[in-house]
């Protein structure tokens, strides 16, 4: 038997995905030391999400960034750059490695363009791909990227993207990920004049560590009971929720 099982969910919505990997990986998972000096419940993972806008696309559980709106503070991080001011101060964002890649020479390469330039050409190819690895200095990081690649192709019509992550927090980072990579992925599409199409997250070692082994029970067994699924909420839901809230604090 294998020793570290394979978290594999096929599931129509990201919440529903999102909750699968979270039970898998609890029934699979294998006790791993961290470079944190605490221990981690470990898988590798692939998830597969065949309508990833579907609705409900919101998991309230999801959000951990301080507060609701982080969810698209995060969006805005990853497809449209908000943060990579701050890349001399933390080493990168994902939109700068994305999509102004610095290479040694001084070069800046857009992958993302250079995505789309493909794609047009060839919708069916294998080479449209970004990555984010800088082999020159990111071993040496105490904080390099977690996403390494990311892979595009048309398939009747429709935009398909894979993303693969060396390393992903599968409680308090994957569903803010998935969903801020979906959008990512929209943005690509609407370049391309597609629509999205199914989109496969890949995760090395998908996994939660040990200050949270509390929380992730608990939380996989509201999972089991049904009772996590009054977290979800429709986008409009969601937009709605953040107006009150932003009407509530001025």
């Amino acid at each position: 038997m294998d020793s570290n099982p394979v978290v594999f969910v096929v599931a129509k919505s990201l919440p529903e995905a999102w909750e699968q990997s979270l039970v898998q990986l609890a029934e699979k998972g294998t006790v791993i030391d961290t470079e944190y000096n605490e221990k981690s419940i470990d898988a590798p993972a692939v998830i597969v999400v065949e309508q990833p806008f579907a609705e409900p696309r919101i998991h309230l559980k999801g959000i951990v960034a301080g507060s609701l709106k982080g969810l698209l503070e995060y969006v805005d991080e990853v497809v449209n750059g908000v943060h990579d001011h701050l890349v001399e101060k933390f080493g990168y964002t994902y939109h700068e490695r994305l999509f102004s890649y610095k290479l040694p020479d001084g070069r800046v390469v857009n992958q993302i363009e250079k995505v789309v330039e493909k794609l047009r050409k060839a919708p069916y190819t294998r080479r449209a791909q970004a990555i984010t690895w800088q082999p020159w200095k990111d071993p040496e990081s105490e904080h390099p990227p977690c996403l390494q690649r990311i892979w595009f192709r048309v398939v009747d019509g429709k935009l398909t993207m894979h993303v693969h992550m060396r390393s992903n927090d599968a409680l308090k980072a994957a569903y803010m990920n998935m969903y801020a990579f979906t959008e990512l992925q929209r943005y690509v599409a609407q370049r391309l004049g597609v629509e999205p199409g199914r989109y496969i997250h890949i995760a090395d070692s998908y996994h939660v560590y040990e200050r949270d082994w509390k929380w992730f029970k608990a939380f996989v067994e509201q999972i089991r009971s049904g009772e996590s699924r009054k977290k979800w909420r429709t986008t409009d839901e969601f937009i709605k929720m953040i107006s009150a809230l932003e009407g509530v604090t001025k």
